[in-house]
């Protein structure tokens, strides 16, 4: 664009010339005259450099436990593996003890009070955060909701009249505009870099919720959730990967889109976690080749290729072999189309679903289900629960709800937790031989319990008892 440019004056001042028989400053004009169509970012910098934040992150050391593989093997096979100086687990497995980590990453203010939007896996296992802002302000931040799907984080520090950036609407941008990206790329806080919107509603194979913005602007580490701006200087969209064989800028950049980062926002403050709509089916893009065996014109639309039992889906009379081409009157070009709609789409809610069937249309009713929750809610209780244990806990979502009736999911284990062998995705039943039936419950008794603190545990079908030897109190605890 800038060499179009450039030719497009040099010819203007020629032709300027023969005509007018232009003076020797004739280069100057054209100069300015290629300036003046260059996109100008310093107002847009200097109204929202402010509100873009850098995140330093640590993760804690920690031991974690894996399973012994040798469990069950006979005595004679086992004293052959010792003869051979094979390395033995202890009785609960090996250990793995890893180091501290430190991570850095950037997010932008969106309320005067310090909501804070950036990647999830900016923030994620992460022990401490730390937001430093631009006039050298550094805050203590506790994660409010982070969504792993959509790669959406919401954090908090307690602040007042904080700057904070525009929202702008990702529907309305267009491929082949001015946008710039702010963010601290190798920890070089508030590092400003320019480029155009590369195509829209691009799908990567490893995320089938997000109709990523390209750009060619370049993004490094450290720019993951720094804001995406247009030339009116409103956010639109958020910063999280980049196509690379180096580790480096190559000039593919990826944005979630700020209308689903919103949304995802939206649901993380209110409820903690984002739910999703659950139509139980496997889908495919429909490929030219079947186009043409199913009789159709134009590869277009999510094919169902499988649907599971008792789902949303059964219950609707969907079938396998139909074609998805609407879902409440919006267009189903591919899979991902459809994944997307369902998902933005709550729980228990009934949708007008049309499909093509053996070559006729056809229009059924869907009241969709509850999707598995991923989403991580870390509020302060969720700080203070992992403080002394060791954990971070998520609540159950509907079908746990059916399996194990109260509990909570084990998200992380560090510490305490790690080291008596709790591991990620274990549900805890019980703790102090008391149903856990409320967080709030598990935090207090977690608290208000001594030296060590026996949790029910349910892992892979069976249930078991753990002492945990828990973190001193704090000291400020004990005062109280």
């Amino acid at each position: 664009m800038k060499k179009t440019a450039a030719a497009a004056a040099v010819t203007f001042a020629f032709v300027a010339g023969s005509l007018v028989q232009t003076s020797p400053i004739a280069p100057i004009t054209s100069a300015h005259a290629q300036q003046a169509q260059l996109p100008d970012f310093t107002k847009l910098v200097e109204d929202n450099g402010k509100a873009v934040v850098s995140i330093q992150v640590t993760q804690k050391a920690a031991v974690r436990k894996n399973a012994n593989p040798f469990k069950g093997m006979p005595k004679d096979k086992l004293d052959e593996l010792r003869r051979f100086g094979f390395p033995f687990p202890g009785p609960d497995g090996f250990e793995d003890r890893m180091p501290e980590r430190k991570g850095q990453g950037s997010g932008f203010i969106i309320s005067p009070d310090g909501l804070i939007l950036t990647n999830h896996h900016v923030v994620d296992g992460a022990d401490e955060i730390k937001v430093h802002l631009t006039d050298d302000r550094e805050f203590n931040a506790k994660v409010i909701g982070s969504d792993a799907k959509t790669d959406v984080a919401v954090i908090k520090i307690d602040g007042k009249d904080l700057p904070c950036v525009k929202l702008g609407n990702s529907k309305d941008v267009k491929v082949g505009e001015w946008v710039a990206a702010i963010g601290a790329p190798f920890g070089l806080e508030n590092t400003v870099t320019s480029g155009i919107v590369s195509a829209k509603s691009r799908n990567l194979p490893s995320d089938q919720f997000v109709p990523f913005i390209q750009t060619d602007a370049a993004v490094n580490p450290g720019n993951s959730g720094g804001p995406l701006f247009n030339m009116k200087g409103e956010v639109i969209g958020i910063n999280s990967q980049i196509f690379s064989t180096s580790g480096g800028f190559m000039g593919l950049s990826f944005a979630v889109p700020i209308d689903l980062a919103l949304q995802i926002k939206d649901e993380l403050v209110k409820h903690g976690k984002v739910n999703r709509g659950r139509l139980g089916v496997m889908i495919q893009t429909m490929s030219p080749e079947l186009a043409k065996s199913f009789g159709l014109e134009k590869n277009k639309g999510a094919l169902i290729a499988q649907i599971q039992k008792g789902s949303a889906a059964e219950k609707a009379g969907l079938q396998e072999g139909d074609i998805v081409i609407l879902f409440d009157g919006k267009g189903i070009d591919n899979a991902a189309d459809l994944s997307r709609a369902v998902a933005s789409a709550r729980p228990d809610t009934e949708h007008n679903v049309k499909v093509l069937r053996e070559g006729k249309e056809a229009e059924v009713k869907v009241k969709l289900d509850a999707a598995a929750d991923t989403s991580v809610a870390k509020g302060k209780a969720a700080e203070e629960a992992r403080g002394r244990l060791g954990v971070t806990v998520r609540g159950l979502n509907d079908e746990e709800k059916k399996k194990y009736g109260d509990g909570l999911v084990v998200v992380e284990s560090h510490g305490p937790a790690s080291e008596a062998g709790i591991k990620e995705g274990d549900v805890l039943l019980s703790v102090g031989g008391k149903k856990i039936r409320s967080f709030e419950q598990f935090k207090d008794a977690v608290n208000a319990a001594d030296k060590t603190l026996a949790l029910q545990v349910a892992r892979d079908g069976s249930r078991t008892f753990l002492a945990v030897k828990l973190d001193p109190k704090d000291k400020k605890e004990e005062k109280k």
